[in-house]
């Protein structure tokens, strides 16, 4: 395995702070490394001294001759010009437009992006998509990735995995990425480095694998951080429980993971939690009933209803802009519908932590400690009473960033405090929109076993896979049709669902009239415009047999070298492919306008 990259002894320090202390790592062909740790470890700052855009302060380090490295920041600086020019640069459409795996880019990360738009006009979650499609179709060996999940949908990271995956298992090459998105982590990566205390621990495995090595790790040294390991055992105890397509995976040792949480209880007493819920709430909680919402010209919501009772734990994925806060302001009472009710049990109250931060404005100049005792100074969290200090170090605030002025908090920690605030305020519905958004995997986890013991109904809309697995009990859908769907079987048959519904509009039949001209008449029509993406999806699918064929033809000539009527015949078979390829790729280019 050919060794990549690597840094040996690496020191380096912000101020009086050092964040990489003697630090010495390699990367080989092959590996997909994910990084962990708290925020503010340095994570961001250990990729940028591994891709040369920062140097260390002591140590080297070093990169194999000809390795070619591309690194995506969390500031996207794309430049001027269209999005076309910020992806391919001054390149040809015909030089890119005929390689599948660029088409692939395309579709998978800008399918609501107009390319033709000046990069100005975007939005930071476009900025963020198109940052990263310039990176993907490049063809460096060694990609350091920053937080590329930000920004996307759950479509989006099952997209992104299923595109490293393949890239790097098939080809040469390595990936180090930093995100905060469990899924993702044990989706793509083989290893998981840590970086903490200014050390980098190395772990074997995605995220599953690292969350029982730290646990193992705990028990061998004896740690007497008790509260520490218990939420790692019951994390591992719900990982091992999980989906099989999580458990299955041979990425950590089935028998010490067993052994490791034989005696420990499932995360959440359903049962209990829902005796309280029911003795808090009463029976009736949110009725929404046969709702219309119109916004901007579309219609988000139409004719839905939907009953949640005492207890209910639902989890709501959709396409962007479907209408998931939008239905979080309507379960709060911030929207009132078009049309149809919401009806909420006389004892309802509701508490939703929005996507800003902006009601912390107001307490800015109180520490941490002082906000959440100004709203209550104890409350009961699985039946056991804490108090606000408690609460606020639960929550992952240290004794001295709980005596911080709010004003000086990070966007994690801002948004961490938002939640507090609500959960002392004790209410029986909670409504989170999107509440993973700048929270380190180690807050994550103290977040959803805060969460583990809450009684009441909970409605959480994210993008963050793993979460609404590990929180919710059900899943529902918004598919942008209107109507909200019911999930029995969760996440993936949301993206199956999706799956099936691309597939569908993209193969629908519809014919251009007799006697049209897309190129003459203006505008396509939606029928000029289906026929167009069929036969888009047609050729594509052609130009992807043409490529395995070629490549079938060029490792049959590499074994028939010497033989020289067996070269000749087969270099007149690469030829006609050839020849089919220039014409197909005539033929996308002139359809792909029509399409879209």
């Amino acid at each position: 395995m050919a060794h990549l990259l690597g840094a040996d002894r690496v020191t380096l320090a912000l101020g009086t702070r050092v964040l990489l202390d003697g630090v010495s790592l390699g990367l080989d062909d092959g590996q997909r490394v994910g990084v962990v740790g708290p925020n503010g470890a340095g994570k961001s700052t250990l990729l940028r001294v591994l891709a040369g855009v920062q140097g260390p302060d002591d140590g080297r380090v070093t990169r194999a001759g000809g390795v070619r490295l591309a690194m995506l920041d969390q500031r996207d600086d794309l430049g001027s010009g269209t999005v076309l020019d910020a992806i391919h640069g001054t390149a040809d459409a015909h030089e890119w437009a005929s390689d599948p795996r660029i088409r692939a880019v395309h579709a998978g990360l800008l399918p609501d992006v107009d390319v033709t738009a000046d990069v100005s006009t975007l939005s930071g979650g476009q900025r963020r998509r198109v940052a990263l499609a310039a990176l993907l179709v490049r063809d460096d060996e060694v990609l350091v990735l920053d937080e590329p999940t930000n920004h996307l949908d759950v479509e989006g990271v099952a997209w992104l995995a299923a595109h490293l995956n393949q890239r790097f298992s098939r080809g040469p090459g390595a990936l180090v990425v930093v995100t905060h998105d469990r899924w993702f982590l044990d989706a793509v990566c083989t290893r998981t480095w840590e970086v903490h205390d200014g050390a980098v621990d190395q772990y074997e495995g995605g995220y599953a694998a690292y969350v029982l090595a730290r646990a193992e790790r705990a028990r061998t040294a004896a740690v007497t951080e008790e509260k520490r390991q218990n939420l790692l055992r019951k994390e591992l105890a719900w990982l091992r429980r999980g989906a099989p397509a999580r458990t299955s995976k041979p990425k950590f040792r089935i028998d010490a993971a067993n052994a490791l949480i034989a005696d420990e209880p499932p995360p959440r007493d359903p049962l209990e939690l829902s005796r309280m819920a029911t003795a808090r709430l009463g029976k009736d909680v949110l009725d929404v009933e046969g709702v219309t919402v119109a916004l901007g010209g579309r219609t988000l919501l139409d004719d839905v209803t939907w009953r949640l009772g005492p207890g209910d734990r639902y989890g709501v994925v959709g396409v962007n802009g479907a209408g998931k806060t939008t239905l979080l302001r309507l379960l709060s009472g911030r929207l009132a519908p078009d049309a149809g009710r919401v009806k909420r049990g006389k004892t309802v109250q509701v508490a939703e932590l929005r996507q800003d931060v902006e009601d912390l404005d107001e307490v800015a100049d109180l520490r941490v400690v002082e906000v959440v005792e100004a709203e209550k100074r104890s409350v009961v969290v699985g039946g056991k009473e804490l108090t606000a200090a408690q609460l606020v170090e639960r929550l992952g605030f240290t004794r001295d960033r709980a005596r911080t002025p709010v004003k000086d908090l990070s966007g994690g920690e801002r948004r961490r405090l938002s939640l507090l605030r609500l959960l002392v305020g004790e209410p029986n519905v909670l409504l989170l929109d999107e509440p993973t958004n700048d929270l380190d995997t180690d807050t994550l986890a103290a977040l959803e076993d805060l969460l583990d013991g809450w009684p009441g109904t909970l409605i959480v809309v994210s993008h963050d896979r793993y979460l609404l697995e590990r929180v919710c009990d059900r899943q529902v859908a918004l598919l942008g049709d209107g109507h909200l769907r019911d999930l029995p079987g969760g996440v993936e048959e949301y993206l199956e669902l999706r799956r099936v519904a691309l597939e569908g509009a993209a193969s629908s039949s519809g014919t251009p009239a007799a006697g049209t001209d897309a190129t003459t008449t203006g505008s396509p029509s939606a029928a000029d415009v289906r026929a167009a993406r069929k036969e888009v999806a047609r050729i594509e699918r052609r130009l992807a047999k043409i490529a395995d064929l070629e490549s079938a033809l060029h490792a049959r000539m590499a074994e028939q070298a010497t033989d020289h009527e067996a070269v000749q015949r087969l270099d007149a078979e690469l030829r006609t492919l050839a020849a089919e390829r220039e014409e197909l790729e005539e033929a996308w280019l002139e359809v792909a306008d029509v399409a879209g």
